[in-house]
């Protein structure tokens, strides 16, 4: 027997009568949505529309912000700089991981060596050959 799997929230499965019944809006609007740019369904093979979990939630938000007298043009200005804050949020989440990962290896490197004056040389992972050189100021 095989057990369900609910699709990932970015899997395009509804098609636009039922988005737009989730969402609460009117098909024709998710079709304006769309043109305008706001939102950016999948398509089928034959070219017909089908949103995803995520894109439902955006339609939500998009209705919550227009209901609250924002017009499309400052929706639109809100939602790119939502995306831009994710964005910037999810790489100072991995410059910090490799800030303690350098940190780590610099400890490890000091632990082991027995003249402290002198800082080891570590080598990068990114960009290939990359050294990090580190220098006490006297």
């Amino acid at each position: 027997m095989s057990t369900f799997q609910a699709p990932s929230p970015d899997a395009a499965v509804y098609v636009i009568s039922v988005a737009a019944e989730l969402s609460g809006l009117h098909p024709q609007t998710l079709r304006t949505y769309e043109r305008i740019g706001l939102i950016t369904p999948g398509r089928t093979v034959g070219g017909g529309r089908r949103y995803s979990h995520r894109d439902i939630e955006q339609l939500r938000t998009i209705a919550e912000l227009t209901a609250s007298g924002i017009g499309l043009e400052g929706v639109k200005r809100i939602l790119a700089l939502q995306n831009q804050v994710a964005t910037l949020q999810q790489r100072t989440a991995e410059l910090t991981a490799e800030l303690e990962a350098t940190r780590e290896a610099l400890r490890d490197a000091l632990a082991v060596r027995r003249t402290p004056e002198r800082l080891p040389v570590l080598r990068t992972p990114e960009p290939p050959g990359a050294l990090v050189v580190w220098r006490r100021q006297r």
